[in-house]
């Protein structure tokens, strides 16, 4: 599911790609928005990950699908800086929001030569990235088991921001085209925001966060600290743009 070394800034991107495509499905299936026949089965430890696959018979899900292979491309020329992704009720309220930023790191992660002629990268492989990896699925997980059902009458969207400085100024992945709409967020209730966790390997950071309605938290805030996991928990609104320190 995962790759087991990371060493390269290309088994980095296969990485990264990797668990952005298995959170995504993780949030579309959790919250059931498309069929069973949508997903295919993988396996990591004890978890059981239902994975988006392309569903001929499903038009959503084939966006879906479409849509995290146009943020592949943007992700490999390190263009792509947050994608957010959003289930809108007809009146184009917002009811949670998933956030994904990346980080693109220029330096080369510093190498260890052992006795044995084995080469091993500080913080680019092994139990570091692998824990972190397997850490924020898991949180992701819990937090979609804890959550209430979505309305009916929703639509789930998706949006990419750039990092201006190095993205043509006419560059749009496949599936995506530029938007025109208003940036601002009429979100359904007071938000609050969790960080679901970061992994970094050298090559790229990724950072997972969650904004939902303060109402919904009691539970799961609740089964977060039986589950002793620490998610951490702000109350500051949606602040899309805000730079959080490394």
């Amino acid at each position: 599911v995962l790759p087991s070394r990371v060493s390269t800034e290309q088994q980095s991107a296969a990485l990264v790609k990797r668990l952005l495509a298995i959170s995504v499905s993780c949030v579309t299936y959790m919250r059931g928005l498309f069929p069973e026949s949508s997903y295919g089965t993988r396996y990591l430890d004890d978890l059981c990950l239902k994975i988006l696959r392309e569903d001929k018979s499903c038009l959503g899900s084939l966006q879906i699908v479409k849509w995290i292979q146009g943020c592949f491309d943007a992700l490999e020329r390190q263009y792509v800086k947050t994608l957010s992704s959003c289930p809108l009720s007809h009146l184009q309220a917002v009811t949670e929001l998933y956030q994904f930023k990346f980080k693109y790191k220029k330096q080369v992660p510093q190498m260890d030569i052992i006795s044995n002629q084995e080469e091993l990268v500080k913080g680019a492989c092994g139990q570091d990235v692998s824990q972190a990896s397997r850490l924020l699925l898991r949180k992701l997980y819990l937090l979609m088991q804890n959550l209430g059902p979505l309305p009916n009458d929703i639509t789930l969207t998706m949006k990419l921001l750039y990092y201006s400085d190095v993205t043509p100024a006419d560059y749009q992945p496949p599936g995506f085209k530029e938007d025109a709409s208003p940036g601002d967020l009429l979100f359904d209730g007071d938000p609050v925001n969790l960080r679901m966790g970061s992994v970094s390997t050298g090559f790229h950071l990724m950072k997972v966060r969650v904004t939902t309605e303060k109402k919904r938290m009691a539970a799961v805030e609740s089964s977060l600290i039986q589950k002793k996991c620490p998610t951490e928990v702000s109350h500051q609104g949606l602040d899309c743009d805000e730079e959080e320190e490394e």
